[in-house]
């Protein structure tokens, strides 16, 4: 069979995909807008393809467009990477429908699992533990204040096809939850083109932890452990690792069996990942499950040593995982830092613009993956993220020393970026023994700016 891929993605992502799908040796074509024209992913692929003007709307989300790209260049597959279209059930039930391979699930399980509200009801079907919500979507306010009086407050208002940390609200009483409710939905409406909200009980202090899944067409479904997520702003994850410093050996198997006996259940096929939180005393609650590959699924290749991307690619045109659960090890440890273009120092305001110069770092057991170069202009219109710096070591306090030596070598020139406010929470005593959770940063926060 003839082998050729479209990207439907932009940025690291993209390039990712791109050297992955040219390691097995099969051609790529980019899709770009008018402000990525110069993007390093255009440039690495074999082809190209400009699919519309800067605004996503008109460009990355223009299904139509996407798939005239595919068919045009005779791609017999597309591969969404994360964000935008990749779990859209209507854009993959189309790719579907002309005929081309969606790297990743099929359209009908992304909607029975992509929906959270109807994720939970799966879940709690075949045992996983969840946090107590609401059964299904809330319709009104009323029945909003209704369900928040009987579970308690703290409630989070959560868009049911939200992500990334958009269309969650967190409040702390009835007097709040008018003003988040409406907000809440008109975020999840502007962002995800759906304004369905569920509610769940506020878990306080938790640690967020996720288990990547991986699922051929042959019935073969496994676990590569866990990726801790704790250290995020405002629901976004900043940095990652695994294994995680916090959960026990024990709960560490038992959430692994719990991620395959759900992704069983659905008859799952290609990457995912089950999230979950976990409270202080180590009981876990499903929360969602990503169709899609994540943005930290680097450290899970580093610890295990499987390239997860092009497993994706394989088991999408047929065939078997080539590992089975025995063979699947944690060795050593790994942290990924996001690198963004954002001012920390000023609430993160996002800081587009022209990359003068730049020095990466380098050396063993330091990855580093980005589409930025020297001279490259940053688009205002899209994510911040320019790179996720990734370090490998034997040990969690040897990773965090090669963590901070990474950082201190990497410079970016020209716009203002949050790789010094890493380098200080690699610093952070609590940081190093492993102390945090959900709301570290937001207290981190507040120290640096009594400090600045």
């Amino acid at each position: 069979m003839k082998r050729k891929i479209l990207i439907a993605n932009r940025g690291e992502i993209a390039v990712r995909i791109i050297r992955a799908a040219r390691e097995l040796s099969i051609k790529t074509v980019a899709i770009y807008s008018t402000a990525d024209a110069n993007s390093l992913h255009v440039k690495l692929a074999d082809e190209s393809v400009c699919i519309g003007p800067h605004a996503s709307s008109e460009s990355y989300l223009k299904m139509t467009r996407i798939l005239s790209a595919a068919i045009a260049t005779g791609c017999t597959a597309i591969h969404p990477g994360y964000g935008f279209l990749s779990e859209n059930a209507a854009f993959v039930e189309m790719v579907e429908s002309c005929g081309l391979i969606f790297i990743g699930p099929d359209s009908k399980t992304i909607r029975q699992i992509g929906d959270k509200s109807s994720a939970k009801t799966i879940a709690k079907s075949v045992h996983v533990p969840v946090i107590e919500g609401s059964d299904g979507l809330v319709e009104n306010l009323e029945d909003g204040l209704k369900i928040s009086k009987k579970i308690g407050y703290p409630v989070m208002i959560k868009a049911s096809s939200g992500g990334g940390g958009r269309g969650i609200s967190i409040v702390y009483n009835p007097k709040e939850f008018k003003e988040a409710f409406f907000r809440t939905g008109m975020e999840a409406k502007s962002n995800f083109g759906d304004d369905a909200l569920y509610i769940e009980k506020y878990i306080e202090e938790p640690r967020h932890i996720e288990i990547q899944v991986m699922c051929d067409h042959q019935g073969h479904c496994v676990h590569l452990y866990e990726r801790d997520c704790s250290m995020q702003r405002r629901n976004q994850k900043m940095i990652e690792e695994s294994p995680s410093p916090f959960i026990s050996d024990m709960l560490r198997r038992k959430m692994g069996q719990t991620a395959v006996k759900l992704v069983k259940a659905i008859q799952y096929k290609n990457a995912g990942t089950i999230e979950f939180l976990v409270d202080k005393e180590q009981n876990y609650y499903f929360i969602e499950m990503n169709t899609r590959i994540q943005v930290e699924h680097p450290i899970t290749e580093m610890v295990t040593g499987i390239d997860l991307v092009k497993e994706q690619i394989k088991v999408a045109y047929g065939l078997p995982l080539s590992f089975d659960q025995r063979k699947i090890r944690i060795k050593g440890h790994s942290i990924e830092c996001r690198i963004n273009a954002e001012d920390p120092l000023n609430q993160f305001r996002p800081t587009p613009g022209l990359i003068k110069n730049m020095i990466v770092p380098g050396g063993f057991g330091i990855r580093l993956d980005t589409h930025i170069y020297p001279l490259y202009e940053v688009p205002p219109f899209y994510d911040s993220l320019l790179a996720k710096l990734i370090v490998y070591a034997p040990t969690r306090k040897e990773a965090i020393k090669k963590m901070r030596m990474a950082l201190e070598q990497f410079v970016i020139e020209g716009i203002k970026t949050n790789i010094e406010f890493q380098y200080l929470i690699m610093h952070h005593t609590d940081y190093i023994k492993g102390h945090y959770d959900t709301g570290f940063i937001s207290k981190f926060l507040k120290l640096v700016e009594e400090n600045k």
